[in-house]
């Protein structure tokens, strides 16, 4: 009896395994599903594609959902992009809003743009409904010196036919912010500007700044304007003071020689004095040489020194009497015997 059981239960086992993998590699719901809902494809499709490593729920849910909206899509297309790396839902998602939405976006396109890593059905949402890219603020100076820090809002929506190669947003707001900076920049005055910013956006749309990207600009409206620094002023004063460092450095130059050239003097001075005091030695040498030679006498040599006494005597006459205080300070500084 117990063996007729377990006997039993193991074959109900076998039989319900055996069900699982015939249903499960022959999708027998899956493939009437499709039927019903207008999707032709065989069974022997559906398990090869279990062979082929594909989900067959994918290939035949999104098969349905474009039958469904009015899509005709091929299956071997699909395979081949889920194969490839693809996103299926989105591609088909893409495909039933682009045609509701009658922008002839094609299959091929579709899987195109989903293979260069774009959000496909993202970029076709854009493209119906346009997007606000906020810039961060701009800094930009008028001819009269006034800084001005602009922000701006630039509406763009996708351009389906240059998705693939496309630039990307930082490439709007890079255009947008140089064309900021350029209009600023050839403004007379900072106060022009402040009136009418409606004035770059103007100079700004004049530039085609959404070729060669995936966008196209709808608009830019400038959302914010504040006055910065006055740089024309701060450029002055940074001039001025480059201009003053300039001379103080010249006019210390032209010091340091004028005293290389007093030190230079006082040098030749010095060995000028040198040279006096060197021939004044050579006096008494001489007048030795005169006695020896006899042609210097006794009488000659004191009319000499008389001669020198008067000529002391008149230098002390003609110099002026000091103060007393002069006097003091003279006899203060005297050594004490």
């Amino acid at each position: 009896m117990d063996t007729n059981v377990f006997v039993i239960i193991a074959i109900g086992i076998a039989s319900l395994f055996g069900l699982w993998v015939i249903f499960y590699f022959i999708p027998v719901g899956l493939w009437f599903s499709a039927l019903v809902s207008g999707v032709r494809i065989s069974l022997l499709q559906l398990v090869l594609m279990r062979w082929r490593k594909i989900p067959p729920s994918i290939i035949v849910n999104n098969l349905i959902a474009s039958t469904k909206a009015g899509l005709k899509l091929n299956r071997n297309d699909l395979e081949a992009h889920f194969l490839a790396g693809g996103h299926l839902k989105s591609v088909v998602n893409a495909l039933i809003s682009a045609d509701k939405a009658n922008m002839g976006l094609d299959f091929k396109m579709a899987t195109a743009i989903d293979l260069a890593g774009r959000d496909v059905f993202e970029a076709v949402q854009m493209s119906v409904n346009p997007k606000v890219i906020s810039t961060p603020p701009v800094a930009a100076v008028a001819k009269d010196g006034i800084q001005l820090i602009a922000k701006a809002r630039v509406t763009v929506r996708t351009n389906i036919r240059q998705l693939v190669g496309g630039a990307g947003e930082e490439t709007i707001l890079a255009r947008v912010g140089e064309g900021i900076v350029s209009s600023i920049g050839s403004a007379d005055s900072h106060k022009s500007v402040l009136e009418n910013p409606d004035s770059i956006s103007k100079v700004v749309l004049e530039k085609g700044l959404d070729s060669g990207t995936a966008f196209e600009i709808l608009s830019i409206d400038i959302a914010d304007i504040d006055v910065g620094k006055n740089i024309g002023a701060v450029l002055q004063m940074d001039q001025a003071n480059a201009d003053k460092n300039i001379a103080q450095a010249k006019a210390e130059e032209r010091r340091a020689m004028a005293i290389a050239t007093e030190q230079e003097n006082i040098s030749k001075a010095q060995e000028a004095r040198a040279n006096v005091i060197q021939a004044e030695a050579e006096i008494p040498k001489a007048i030795a040489e005169s006695f020896r030679s006899g042609n210097l006498g006794i009488m000659d040599y004191y009319k000499f020194e008389n001669i020198k006494a008067d000529t002391r005597m008149r230098d002390s006459i003609s110099q002026p009497p000091e103060s007393p205080a002069g006097k003091k300070a003279s006899g203060r500084d005297k050594p004490k015997k």
